[in-house]
């Protein structure tokens, strides 16, 4: 299967920047695309970025201007620069693997998607 971690959460003041990490390991063949959601306290997870195999990229409106997501195909890991941070920008950050479903690897089958634990970004204001 498919592991995703995060890593590069924090405590910021608003108006600074940071940067988060996702690597992908294991049977990353099943990966399609890497995304990054976030879920602040009391709301739905909502989609950051997306950063497909084939090098589209896409932000929802609300995501346009202050975040940039990239990839390394071959290290199989992505990121998420995030600057002019606001203190509603604060929430667990969640990198997600959109896998080939059904895709068969050896014995094994790819799934639909897979998450990793989220890293917390507090801003401060």
């Amino acid at each position: 299967q498919v592991r995703v971690a995060e890593s590069g959460g924090g405590l910021v003041q608003a108006g600074n920047s940071l940067r988060l990490s996702c690597a992908a390991s294991g049977d990353t063949e099943c990966i399609s695309a890497m995304k990054w959601y976030r879920q602040a306290p009391g709301k739905e997870r909502e989609l950051v970025a997306v950063a497909t195999n084939s090098g589209t990229i896409y932000y929802p409106n609300s995501m346009k201007g202050r975040f940039t997501i990239s990839r390394d195909n071959e290290k199989n890991t992505a990121q998420l620069q995030m600057s002019n941070l606001k203190p509603e920008d604060t929430a667990v950050y969640y990198c997600n693997a959109e896998g080939v479903y059904g895709l068969t690897i050896g014995t094994r089958k790819c799934e639909y998607e897979y998450w990793g634990q989220g890293t917390q970004v507090t801003v401060s204001s």
